[in-house]
């Protein structure tokens, strides 16, 4: 799947390094780029990002637009499949869910999953065109960086938890009032006898939400990106050339799990999480 052919480097690091570094604006070349620096901007993150929602948004479009209610064939048999299997996970998790949770738990899950699927793309090709469309411009191939797979970006990762934690905000306020969501961090979960110790808690509990959504799915796709980088080192040498096949097609079938799983567990959690903020005070 994602494992490489390219030929022979000197240092490997050099080349893990420079398939994990983004094509970024606002960072000079060899430059480290902080955890957090709103002065950076990521454009392939960017880029895939919004040409893998454009393409779900085309597809939803065409079959909406093409729907047959009583022969569904090809393209509609999917997209049914997966409203279908959607709907389900909400009807079960989140019974009182209004009509924003069901799009929202679709777009989620389809757009990580599209966003993870590029895990599956050979390690070297798109980075391989990039270096190509940037030396008929004059540019240094070894200075043509290009991530091709958002979710292992810190962040698209936050962005996606940070939006789910602006609704768990918005629904907490929505179904216990402002009052009642300011009571929460008061006397939640000792009573109103351990106010500090409450509020203390309950923020650790809200903040886990975002952190542990974002981390969970970035971690995984990280680290899965990396393994194909170094099973895709052993091609480098003719001897290890049947264990880099192995070696590859192995991981590559356990990531073929690992891809729909995680994208299916944010969107699991983002419904749980939703959930539990529009239930009411007795019920928390």
């Amino acid at each position: 799947m994602s494992e490489s052919n390219a030929p022979a480097i000197s240092n490997p690091v050099e080349y893990i390094q420079h398939h994990l570094t983004n094509w970024s604006v606002g960072v000079e070349h060899g430059e480290q780029v902080k955890i957090v620096d709103f002065s950076v901007f990521h454009v392939d993150v960017f880029l895939f990002s919004a040409l893998l929602a454009g393409l779900f948004a085309f597809f939803a479009w065409k079959v909406g637009k093409n729907l047959s209610p009583d022969k569904p064939v090809g393209a509609q048999n999917v997209a049914e499949t997966v409203v279908e299997f959607v709907n389900q996970q909400v009807k079960d998790i989140f019974p009182s869910a209004d009509r924003l949770i069901g799009p929202l738990a679709i777009t989620i899950f389809v757009w990580v999953l599209l966003m993870n699927s590029m895990d599956f793309l050979p390690a070297d090709l798109l980075p391989a065109i990039a270096g190509g469309i940037g030396s008929l411009f004059g540019a240094d191939p070894h200075h043509v960086y290009l991530k091709v797979v958002p979710t292992t970006n810190l962040d698209t990762t936050f962005a996606l938890a940070l939006s789910v934690f602006a609704l768990i905000i918005f629904y907490n306020i929505k179904h216990k009032g402002l009052v009642g969501y300011i009571k929460q961090f008061l006397f939640h979960p000792f009573g109103p006898y351990l106010m500090p110790v409450n509020i203390i808690m309950t923020a650790i509990e809200e903040v886990a939400k975002p952190v542990s959504l974002g981390l969970r799915l970035f971690g995984n796709m990280f680290a899965g990106e990396l393994l194909f980088l170094l099973i895709a080192l052993l091609a480098f040498s003719v001897w290890a050339m049947p264990a880099q096949i192995a070696l590859g097609s192995l991981w590559a079938i356990f990531h073929m799990l690992v891809v729909p799983l995680q994208a299916f567990i944010f969107m699991l959690l983002t419904i749980v999480y939703l959930g539990l903020a529009s239930q009411n005070d007795e019920h928390h």
